[in-house]
């Protein structure tokens, strides 16, 4: 055997090295995969029940929260329909306001009256 055989044998198990540590890397790879499936699988698993809680629970809240929007719109129409006929009282200025007035002087003098009593 020349040095011709003697280097085709080292690149023989060069190659056969090579083509060992390419097998075994593939393995390890798809090991890894499998268990990256796995954990994947998991974690879904786990996570769905959670984000569904977390929807449920964001329900119950905003059911309440919907109600007081209704309760605030319905305050606010009132407010709206109050204002409105206050404005269109007091824009007339018709008897209402003439009573009004006629009340506020009634109730000051009521109010003056007792505090005499009461300074005597």
């Amino acid at each position: 055997m020349g040095p011709g055989g003697i280097a085709t044998i080292i690149a023989a198990l060069s190659l056969l090295a090579i083509a060992i540590a390419l097998a075994y890397t593939v393995i390890r790879v798809g090991r890894f995969i499998d268990e990256a499936r796995v954990s994947l699988k998991v974690l879904t698993e786990d996570t769905a029940p959670l984000i569904i809680e977390s929807t449920r629970t964001l329900e119950l809240i905003n059911s309440p929260l919907e109600s007081f929007a209704k309760i605030t719109k319905n305050v606010e129409e009132v407010t709206t329909k109050v204002t409105e006929t206050a404005t269109d009282l007091i824009d007339k200025g018709g008897p209402a306001v003439k009573v009004a007035g006629a009340l506020i002087t009634a109730a000051q003098a009521g109010k003056a009256r007792s505090k005499k009593k009461k300074a005597e």
